[in-house]
């Protein structure tokens, strides 16, 4: 059974009339007999009953009438959801975010934006740390992914975009000497206990914090470690020590903790976007866009 034999049958259905059903198909009337006679024996019951004078339609006719023009409306709309999803403005988009991302008012400007052009596309989120993400784009199992700058070799199946550079702070307790210093450098932190992110949660923040302490002449020390920002802020709060985080995360404001911008230069981290090299996912292209166009504007 093909498409044509159901619009064909829809047809002679509706005009109840051979000779009409053929005009408007612009088919002729004995082609267009021997396809319902061969859909009607196919189907395997008499969906017709005709005379020379009228056709009528039979119980199985009629009800075989309401599921070929289901089908018929079935067709046109997965030939539309293909035509969509070509375009991008159907199907699934799978994005990875940091923890520090959705504080970033780019983030939200992005996906505000795109939900709004693409309402089509199923938008799933997945907060992960850059590493993970970057396993998970090379796996296909991400689509696309915020990231921060890592220490490690990306992969050459990899594409990253820079959005924007943004400034790494100082999260201490508010009775810390630091906190009188409008600025404060890095060298000032040595000795001072620090929270972190666990080394194995494959951050980019981890290696940086080094990295800035040992060209600031240290090594620091890791008084303790949490998965969660928030917890990082609330153990800087109870007074375990200090840490730095991306200026993102001085939105969350808590008792007891003070935020300071650091003075070297080099304290900044970068926000990416990763997307495999070879993809050509319209949805992929089109959030790529939107996204370089927040980050310029």
């Amino acid at each position: 059974m093909e498409l044509r034999h159901l619009r064909y049958f829809v047809a002679v259905a509706e005009e109840l009339s051979f000779t009409r059903a053929a005009e408007r198909l612009h088919i002729g009337q004995p082609p267009l007999s021997q396809q319902i006679q061969a859909l009607e024996a196919e189907v395997g019951a008499l969906l017709l009953e005709r005379s020379k004078r009228w056709v009528r339609l039979t119980e199985a006719g009629k009800l075989f009438l309401a599921d070929a023009r289901r089908m018929l409306a079935l067709a046109e709309q997965s030939k539309d959801t293909a035509r969509r999803a070509a375009r991008g403005e159907a199907g699934e988009l799978r994005v990875g975010f940091t923890f520090s991302t959705p504080f970033t008012p780019l983030f939200a400007t992005v996906i505000r934006q795109y939900r709004q052009q693409f309402p089509g596309v199923a938008l799933t989120l997945h907060e992960m740390a850059t590493l993970p993400q970057l396993a998970a784009l090379e796996a296909r199992e991400l689509d696309l992914g915020f990231v921060r700058a890592v220490s490690v070799a990306v992969p050459d199946t990899i594409r990253l975009t820079t959005l924007q550079h943004v400034p790494l702070r100082l999260v201490l307790p508010a009775d810390s000497p630091l906190a009188a210093q409008e600025t404060v450098a890095i060298k000032d932190l040595e000795g001072l206990p620090f929270v972190m992110y666990p080394k194995n949660a494959g951050t980019g923040i981890y290696p940086q914090i080094f990295r800035l302490c040992r060209a600031a002449g240290f090594v620091p020390q890791i008084a303790m470690e949490a998965g969660e920002a928030s917890t990082i802020i609330g153990l800087v709060a109870a007074g375990i020590g200090i840490s730095v985080l991306p200026s993102s995360f001085d939105r969350i404001r808590m008792e007891g903790v003070v935020y300071r911008p650091l003075a070297d230069p080099a304290a900044t981290t970068t926000m990416m976007l990763a997307q495999r090299v070879e993809d050509g996912n319209p949805r992929v292209t089109a959030f790529v866009g939107l996204a370089n166009g927040a980050a310029q504007g």
